[in-house]
């Protein structure tokens, strides 16, 4: 078979017949429908002048017409997925950014970038969910037409993302039709995925994790993705029990609250039969790992992903070859090494940044001279994370380079301290983060959630790391949390986390 290089082209092949996309409570579109209407939103966006290199924005809460409506849209133009939760000022940011040619916002919906749209000429498409059809169908507020075949270029771009911002202004990351086709056969082949697999999928699909690890690997391997309404921790048991999964991805912070609800649900968790559970987005603590593969009864598969790199670069395999707790896998998709500041290649068993390269490495950031240089280097794409690679090729991320703590000259890589602090039996989520401090630049500190009914001190938690690490690693605050604050795909951040609770 062919190589597959545009959206289009692997969502064509494939049992026409076949379950495509499911919610609770729905009947299943098929791959067939699927087919059908995204090509009837192919016309519609043709017959308001919207061609393959036109940005159109897509604001519309998570479920099973969120991914049929990107789909459609990234088969004939560039998709752009927004968070609904953003405020006017936001929106109005990213719209003027990305100069979108349309906006497709839920029908009636009273979303502030409705306003946005209007005020800057933009052209609103209201999108409504036909509930009499399977699910993921809508029509639309502008006529289908009959659209002939999507023909954008494999080089065109299928999905413009923004960073994330924490550090710098948000930077546009164009994923381009070869980069998403590319890395859905990353993902469905890590995975071994086929068309009897089922994905819950309780990730935003306006993330990348959501969109590629979920959804568009899951239609490269012709099977098919069930979409609730977001996540839910509440209801997350209940969806399992009446889609009946093989897999779910998610960050580790919604794995943490899904272990919160394990102990009232034991009667759908006997039932259960996940394939594997993956795990992405952020680190996850090999505690948490142990407690999700004795919950379910399946391999937990940690995996590394980035925007930049449409989504996965690494994964640890499915058994029976090795998972190693702690590690993000090896290279899955594009290739991985370490790198030193100086852009020479090191040796198994070095520390240096991560670095990649491969078919869906996004070829740079859109209008951005500056930091593309800063970027790449020798072909080779800089991720910002520091790590090693052990002589199997399995890599331990020691932290992002611009989280590293520097305690007066010391280096302290905050996820070592958040690994020590998970072991103490009291302690459910844990972030280590930077804190200024007059003399040293800055000090540890951590901010900690607690497991129901258990109690600690700050003294004990405090005497409890000192026993493991160097005491210049010990953090000098720790804030006791009902929640720690988290970005809007469920992500910990530790940047800018001491000006947020009050110590900067």
């Amino acid at each position: 078979m062919s190589e597959i290089t545009t959206v289009a082209a692997l969502l064509r092949q494939g049992d026409g017949k076949a379950e495509a996309i499911g919610a609770p409570e729905r009947r299943t579109m098929t791959r067939g429908e699927l087919t059908a209407l995204v090509d009837r939103v192919g016309g519609a966006l043709r017959g308001i002048g919207v061609g393959p290199k036109d940005a159109v924005a897509i604001v519309m809460p998570n479920g099973p017409e969120m991914a049929a409506a990107f789909l459609g849209v990234a088969c004939w133009a560039t998709a752009a997925p927004l968070n609904p939760a953003y405020r006017e000022d936001e929106f109005d940011f990213y719209l003027e950014d990305l100069q979108a040619k349309a906006l497709i916002i839920q029908a009636a919906a009273d979303a502030p970038a409705r306003a946005v749209a209007a005020r800057r000429g933009i052209r609103i498409v209201e999108l409504a969910p036909d509930m009499n059809g399977p699910a993921g169908a809508f029509t639309l507020s502008v006529p289908f037409a009959d659209s002939g075949r999507a023909n954008p270029a494999p080089d065109d771009v299928a999905l413009v993302l923004h960073t994330s911002g924490t550090t710098s202004r948000p930077k546009i990351v164009p994923l381009s039709q070869r980069n998403l086709a590319a890395s859905a056969r990353h993902i469905a082949g890590t995975l071994a995925l086929v068309p009897s697999d089922r994905c819950l999928v309780i990730m935003p699909l306006f993330h990348i994790h959501g969109l590629i690890g979920a959804l568009l690997s899951s239609i490269y391997a012709g099977a098919s993705v069930h979409c609730p309404p977001g996540f839910n921790a509440l209801k997350f048991f209940a969806w399992l029990d009446e889609v009946k999964p093989t897999w779910y991805t998610a960050v580790p912070t919604m794995h943490q609250a899904v272990l919160g609800r394990a102990e009232r649900n034991q009667d759908i968790l006997a039932r259960c039969k996940l394939r594997f559970i993956r795990s992405s987005s952020s680190s996850l603590p090999p505690q948490v790992m142990k407690e999700l593969e004795a919950t379910f009864h399946c391999p937990v598969i940690e995996a590394y992903g980035m925007t930049e790199a449409t989504h996965q670069m690494a994964s640890n395999p499915l058994p029976p070859k090795a998972r190693k707790p702690g590690t993000v896998g090896i290279a899955a998709g594009p290739e991985v090494a370490i790198m030193d500041p100086a852009g020479k290649l090191l040796p198994r068993g070095s520390t240096g940044e991560i670095v990649i390269r491969g078919p869906n490495v996004t070829a740079g950031y859109a209008n951005n001279p500056k930091a593309n240089g800063e970027a790449f280097s020798n072909g080779w794409f800089r991720t910002g994370d520091q790590g090693v690679m052990d002589g199997d090729g399995y890599i331990s991320i020691t932290g992002r380079l611009k989280e590293i703590i520097n305690r007066g000259g010391e280096k302290i890589a905050p996820r070592e301290v958040d690994e020590v602090l998970m072991d103490h039996p009291a302690v459910a989520q844990v972030v280590t983060f930077g804190m200024p401090h007059a003399k040293l630049g800055e000090d540890v500190a951590a901010a900690v959630v607690l497991k129901e009914g258990q109690n600690v001190t700050e003294p004990e938690l405090r005497d409890f790391v000192a026993g493991r690490l160097a005491d210049f690693k010990v953090p000098r605050k720790i804030l006791f949390m009902a929640e720690i604050p988290k970005g809007a795909t469920g992500k910990l951040q530790r940047i800018g986390l001491a000006q947020k609770l009050g110590l900067g």
